[in-house]
């Protein structure tokens, strides 16, 4: 059935073609390959096995072979055998059917065995197994990439099962918690307003991973960096999964919506020694990952039990190769990368002030056009935002969440802070030259408390995990306004609204690119948990009878996002990208407290208020904030002595709280009072504020 020939190392991975498939994988210290076929996915035995000759099948470091005959669909693995030195950190497990690295797709049958992987002996009876996939088999139509400049972007932070597995989605039930389920919310997308998905872990992890009987729900523990997560795809016939990612894909293009995978390059799933040897670990333990200094574990930067050794250069060919696999196959828009501080330290985790990982990734021409973020630190206390090495990156700025959390909670000494998060933290990117939209600025993610629960707990409750509340941040910044948890106290419910509007005002309007947290908008509860990676359930999923029940929030939301013209108004409308630093010095900002030129700056002031006149518009805008426990009367500029439009006001109900198109104008003069914890932006009224 199979004709056998040596094959060549020219592309890692599968390469198919219409007489065969070429298979190469990299294996420097290895003694022996050997290639196994699997007739299906519950196969305990395989079917046939192809021993590659280190005279005939490797050249250099590089195990080839191609066998004519292979077709898209069939199931394979690697048996890797070679010496074991624990003193130089060399391991072979010459019984386990590894995965390949560079696979496309991955199957796992009913005897899949995690802890087969991990105890000594053959798993070959209880392995996962790759697929090989005809990548090119798909017709993409006219998709196009959506290109969405930063400057006008909108971030969607969005759990691809977690979004429609909840039953209130009406979906049947094949579909909920699907790449297909996910594709007919896109209205709602569109409607929000949003203009990107940013995905948390679709490649392929272990869902029988657990902790204490509880599922990785997150998925932040990849098995292979090249695959879609099986498990997400309605249709599971071998090539389904793949092929309904990119009907998402194209239907998101489609509705103008661009997608960012959440990308975990800096560990694995296989653990640490005491872990599962699935992959990387079978076929170079002491490349792939950094090593303790007696070479007898794993380096433990990523939190997670082991750290990706980025710095080096097959290790860094794997993750360019990944990149650019979902760019040009899968067609995705951009990149968040988990934890990407790590590839900024060298092949002993020493941070370096150049490293070429984080340089190669940005000058890489292939991934020129697509949007790059980082997490900029890691589990071991590096903390980069601000100075994390390269000028294209853009950040998650950790110091926005946590400064305008403590601004509107009511903390001393905080102004200031917010006052410099407003205008894209230029105590942090000004003097680097760098684009105003190098900070994505954020209130809340996926990881920590949700914007319903920042403002209705004081500590977190994570008593479900099983970690008897060890685990997730203690330092939440949170207020539940007097009450923990859900409470019928109308007066507390009105101010925990209006302080979720203050938090999204403020993450909409600042100089940077906002991000979202999925249900946010809807006042999404975890009851309390912030460290939700373990709580597949609908406790943690969207509920979207919320929508019905949160219709105020979702209204407010779904109006700050439509109307970017204010967010483009307090980044100063300039006609040419220019940096922060020249922007804000050529910019015609000042700065208010109550009185109008005298703002106060010392730890006791709870107020501020931000006059933006743009450079190439007529309007001027006010946006002032006041996070005192009382009313704060604000005197208001003169312009030529033009009235002033109530664009917003969080403190006022719904339907009055921001302005919509043929509503009646409200229009004031000398002053305005800005109630108690609340946020107000005003227009003067030099254009026609109905556009």
């Amino acid at each position: 059935m199979f004709k056998v020939s040596n094959g060549c190392p020219e592309k890692i991975g599968v390469t198919f073609t219409k007489n065969g498939v070429n298979f190469c994988v990299y294996s420097r210290l290895a003694r022996s390959v050997e290639l196994l076929f699997f007739k299906e996915k519950n196969s305990p035995r395989a079917s046939h096995i192809f021993q590659l000759s280190d005279f005939t099948h490797k050249t250099s470091y590089y195990w080839h072979i191609f066998i004519e005959g292979v077709k898209a669909g069939q199931l394979y693995g690697f048996r890797v055998n070679g010496d074991n030195d624990q003193a130089k950190g060399i391991r072979f497990f010459p019984n386990k059917v590894l995965l390949d690295p560079y696979g496309l797709l991955v199957d796992r049958g009913e005897n899949y065995s995690r802890e087969a992987a991990i105890r000594e002996g053959s798993n070959i009876d209880k392995c996962l197994k790759s697929m090989v996939v005809d990548i090119d088999d798909y017709d993409w139509g006219n998709d196009k990439h959506p290109r969405h400049p930063f400057a006008k972007s909108v971030i969607y932070e969005i759990h691809v099962g977690g979004f429609t597995r909840h039953k209130s989605s009406g979906l049947i039930k094949s579909k909920r918690g699907t790449y297909a389920g996910l594709i007919q919310k896109i209205p709602y997308l569109k409607e929000l307003g949003i203009t990107a998905v940013e995905f948390m872990p679709i490649h392929q992890f272990d869902p029988t991973e657990d902790h204490a009987g509880l599922p990785n729900y997150w998925g932040y523990s990849p098995i292979s960096l090249f695959s879609v997560h099986r498990d997400y795809s309605e249709d599971q016939s071998p090539l389904g999964p793949i092929n309904e990612f990119r009907d998402m894909v194209k239907a998101l293009h489609a509705a103008d919506i661009e997608v960012i995978l959440d990308v975990v390059y800096n560990h694995t799933a296989e653990g640490n020694h005491h872990g599962p040897t699935l992959s990387l670990r079978g076929f170079d333990s002491s490349v792939y990952y950094i090593l303790t200094k007696d070479r007898q574990d794993y380096m433990n930067f990523s939190g997670c039990g082991n750290t990706i050794n980025g710095t080096h250069s097959v290790v860094r060919r794997l993750i360019i190769d990944s990149l650019h696999f979902w760019v040009k196959k899968m067609h995705v828009d951009g990149f968040r990368f988990d934890l990407a501080s790590i590839l900024s330290r060298d092949e002993i985790g020493r941070p370096m002030p150049s490293p070429p990982t984080l340089w190669s990734i940005e000058t890489d021409p292939i991934l020129a056009p697509v949007k790059l973020i980082a997490e900029a630190w890691d589990a071991a206390g590096l903390y980069q935002v601000g100075s994390l090495p390269g000028n294209r990156w853009r950040e998650w700025n950790g110091y926005f969440r946590d400064d305008v959390r403590s601004f509107f909670r009511g903390d001393k000494g905080r102004l200031s802070n917010f006052a410099s998060r407003l205008i894209g933290s230029p105590d942090v990117y000004a003097n680097q030259n760098l684009e105003p939209e190098k900070s994505v600025n954020f209130i809340t993610c996926h990881d920590g408390f949700t914007l319903y629960d920042l403002v209705s707990y004081n500590q977190k409750h994570n008593e479900a995990n099983g970690e008897n509340n060890h685990d997730g941040e203690n330092n939440n910044i949170s207020w539940n306004h007097g009450v923990e948890g859900d409470t019928d106290d109308g007066n507390i419910n009105k101010l925990r609204l209006q302080q979720m509007k203050n938090m999204l005002v403020t993450t909409l309007i600042s100089l940077g690119t906002p991000m979202i947290l999925m249900g946010d908008e809807i006042a999404r509860s975890q009851k309390g948990n912030n460290n939700g990676y373990c709580q597949d359930n609908e406790d943690f999923w969207f509920n979207w009878d919320d929508i019905e029940k949160h219709k105020a929030l979702l209204n407010f939301t779904k109006a700050l996002i439509k109307h970017r013209s204010l967010r483009q108004g307090v980044q100063f409308f300039d006609t040419q990208r220019k940096t922060l630093s020249i922007l804000l010095e050529q910019s015609s900002i000042h700065w208010h407290g109550t009185r109008l030129d005298q703002p106060d700056w010392e730890d006791n002031s709870h107020s501020i208020m931000l006059e933006v006149k743009p450079a190439t518009s007529d309007i001027v805008m006010l946006y002032i904030f006041n996070s005192y426990w009382q009313a704060l009367d604000f005197e208001l500029p003169d312009h030529h002595g033009k009235k002033w439009l109530r664009y917003l006001d969080t403190n006022l109900i719904d339907g009055n709280d921001i302005y919509q198109a043929g509503q009646k104008k409200y229009y004031y003069t000398n002053k305005y009072t800005v109630q108690a914890r609340s946020t107000v932006i005003l227009l003067n009224c030099n254009t026609n504020h109905n556009k």
